[in-house]
């Protein structure tokens, strides 16, 4: 595969930056604790989904506490129009009593502890510590496995391997947002059915177009 030069990364996020210089997660919470149950809850569903679920729960419950006591069953009423919500349910209930009785409620700030709490992977680790935390970690999801590889921006078949091709290549001055450009291009701009082409910020740098010309 052709990947883009260490020149032609910092055009496209130089482009980006200029597009969006403040780039958010469109995931709706109102603390740490909310945003590492959204993201929990985001596996194998849309943002927009996670969204309308949680509305009225972190309304009511928004601490590890608070969901305890709300209780699994009462729980899932609120999230049963997500997948897996039985099991996610699950993961959050033994969570927050993790949560509470190693961490005194709070959601801990490295990638290590935050991977030993139920349903909570590598992906889902980064997300915290990038938005909640501002470390510059790349959480790669289905968006970023695909179209990373597709533009040049890094190499790889698996989310790890194109997490740490990320991370060495793009310059640190642009990893706190690099993530969310991205996932945002692969959602609305480079979609895997009909991309937008024509009106891509960096079609003229993304090798899959340069390809596409040959």
């Amino acid at each position: 595969m052709t990947l883009l030069t260490e020149r032609e990364i910092c055009t496209v996020f130089d482009r980006f930056k200029k597009q969006n210089p403040d780039p958010k997660s469109e995931l709706r919470w109102k603390n740490a604790y909310t945003l590492l149950l959204s993201v929990v809850l985001s596996a194998q569903a849309t943002d927009k989904s996670v969204n309308a679920a949680t509305e009225a729960l972190y309304k009511i419950a928004d601490t590890p506490e608070k969901i305890i006591a709300l209780g699994q069953k009462k729980l899932e009423t609120y999230i049963k129009s997500i997948g897996l919500y039985h099991t996610k349910a699950a993961h959050i209930i033994a969570l927050s009593k993790i949560l509470i009785n190693d961490f005194n409620g709070k959601v801990p700030s490295t990638r290590e502890e935050l991977m030993k709490l139920p349903g909570v992977g590598r992906k889902t680790a980064n997300v915290v510590l990038n938005v909640v935390f501002d470390k510059p970690t790349m959480p790669v999801d289905t968006h970023l496995l695909r179209i990373c590889p597709k533009i040049g921006l890094a190499e790889g078949a698996t989310p790890l391997a194109v997490e740490e091709s990320l991370v060495s290549r793009i310059p640190k001055r642009y990893m706190r947002h690099a993530h969310h450009w991205l996932i945002l291009h692969g959602r609305y701009v480079c979609t895997a059915r009909n991309p937008k082409c024509d009106t891509c910020l960096i079609n003229d740098i993304c090798k899959h177009n340069d390809a596409s010309k040959n």
